[in-house]
């Protein structure tokens, strides 16, 4: 019973010290985040190379958004969120660069000129929500999925303001839109209107210029 009871408490002191350390990284994240505004979030996978097709067109993407006034929020690691944060520092803007604390140790890029590192994905998520005006999805695996999805739905059920989410990649993403479609829809699990949520566009220069014309500055 002592044991037992020893137990709990140090689970509840340990629950103690997790909150302070979400509230501080609440705060660091506030006060980093503070003056990015207008900023656009750009995702997608950790995997490609200099050479891929993704890599060019993310760092486009990038430096147009810096040459319309938009500052750039990625996930701070590798592959397309090191070429957005490339465009967009050599375009002149705030290239951010929200990195994760992960077992294999991601990496910040080089190019990210506002850093910040963080321990837990939901307070990461909520940087990214509460300081983009615009999501630019590219193709991507999990975690790409996952910030799209969570972006989707708190539009869906009307929990932010609606915004630009535009996916870039249609070879990639065509088979995805059409499950949702093909099932999602016809069985009635999603409504019709929803996938006008998101937007599928290739070229950055369109990609850039839409969310210009969308976004209510």
């Amino acid at each position: 019973m002592i044991e037992k009871q020893f137990l709990i408490d140090e689970i509840t002191a340990q629950d103690a010290w997790r909150m302070f350390r979400i509230i501080g990284e609440f705060v660091d994240g506030f006060e980093a985040l503070a003056e990015v505004a207008p900023a656009v979030s750009v995702f997608g996978s950790t995997r490609v190379i200099p050479q891929d097709k993704e890599y060019q067109q993310a760092i486009e993407i990038g430096r147009r958004l810096a040459e319309r006034g938009f500052n750039v929020i990625t996930g701070g690691g590798p592959g397309v969120m090191e070429a957005a944060n490339r465009g967009a520092a050599e375009g002149g803007a705030k290239a951010v660069g929200l990195n994760i604390r992960l077992p294999m140790e991601q990496q910040p890029n080089p190019f990210s000129n506002i850093q910040l590192n963080f321990r837990y994905f939901f307070i990461r998520k909520v940087m990214f929500v509460k300081y983009s005006v615009a999501y630019i999805v590219m193709p991507g695996g999990f975690g790409t999925l996952d910030e799209l999805m969570e972006a989707v739905t708190l539009i869906q059920t009307h929990k932010i303001k609606p915004f630009p989410v535009v996916l870039v990649g249609s070879d990639y993403w065509s088979g995805f839109l059409k499950w949702l479609k093909d099932v999602a829809v016809e069985e009635g699990k999603i409504s019709k209107d929803d996938l006008e949520i998101m937007q599928v566009i290739d070229d950055p220069e369109e990609v850039v210029r839409y969310i210009k014309r969308v976004v209510i500055l």
